[in-house]
């Protein structure tokens, strides 16, 4: 029995890398595409490999048409056709308010975080879709509790590209559930990941974990088994869903 095939965008950290590992685990041929750190991403591959699983990874920046394309022939080529996708790929920037943001950083944060969402979703349609000679197929959208409560004062931009997000798995869901394609989403909340850094506070989990009912940080594991449930034969009727890994938040 061939293994199933998988892609997991910006699989060389955090939630991506821990989903990517599970899913391997789970039986799945992996593709993660990272953006900058190819080492990061080559020790996740190599400790996929190294437990007896298939794994590649591919530089592609979501945000460029011509990377996701590129992704999806790569894996193509060395796997065949996928089964599942996890959209996981996004980017947030230094804590600010609205009314100091410029229009470059809020074009950074759509492009990879909506734009590259819709490309990547495209291409595994494309490819799952019974429409377009497929055998059906899973897509999950990594969203953000921020889609729901905001992100006041730190990152609206980010919590409005989540929001997009939300409403494309409702949207895509309905659009392909009679073509053999599942799409949901996990909506995690504050998870120990270095996605703070690139925020400007390391420490911001610690900082806020106080307003989570069960007081404390999730951790990128705990999101990953959502993800992998989601995109298992154990969910065959749940599409357009969300699963909130949030700590009651």
């Amino acid at each position: 029995m061939n293994k199933k095939i998988i892609v997991v965008t910006g699989g060389s950290r955090g939630i991506g890398a821990a989903a990517a590992q599970l899913a391997a685990m789970r039986g799945y041929s992996v593709c993660i595409s990272y953006l900058h750190n190819r080492q990061a991403a080559e020790e996740i591959v190599a400790a996929i490999r190294n437990t007896g699983g298939n794994a590649i990874a591919v530089a592609a920046d979501v945000a460029q048409e011509q990377d996701v394309i590129r992704l999806f022939e790569t894996v193509d080529n060395f796997f065949g056709t996928i089964d599942a996708l996890v959209n996981n790929a996004g980017i947030l920037e230094h804590q600010m308010r609205v009314d100091e943001m410029d229009s470059a950083r809020l074009n950074r944060i759509f492009a990879t975080n909506v734009t590259g969402s819709f490309l990547c979703a495209r291409e595994a349609v494309r490819r799952m879709s019974t429409r377009h000679g497929g055998k059906g197929g899973a897509i999950v959208n990594l969203s953000s509790i921020a889609s729901r409560l905001g992100a006041p004062g730190e990152y609206v931009d980010y919590a409005a590209s989540k929001g997009a997000i939300d409403t494309l798995t409702i949207g895509l869901a309905k659009e392909v559930a009679a073509e053999g394609i599942r799409v949901n989403a996990v909506r995690p909340g504050v998870i120990y990941t270095d996605i703070h850094v690139s925020g400007g506070e390391p420490g911001r989990v610690e900082r806020v974990k106080d307003a989570v009912p069960m007081k404390r940080g999730g951790d990128a594991l705990e999101v990953a088994n959502a993800v992998l449930w989601l995109l298992s034969d154990d969910a065959s009727y749940t599409t357009g869903s969300f699963i909130d890994v949030t700590g009651g938040r």
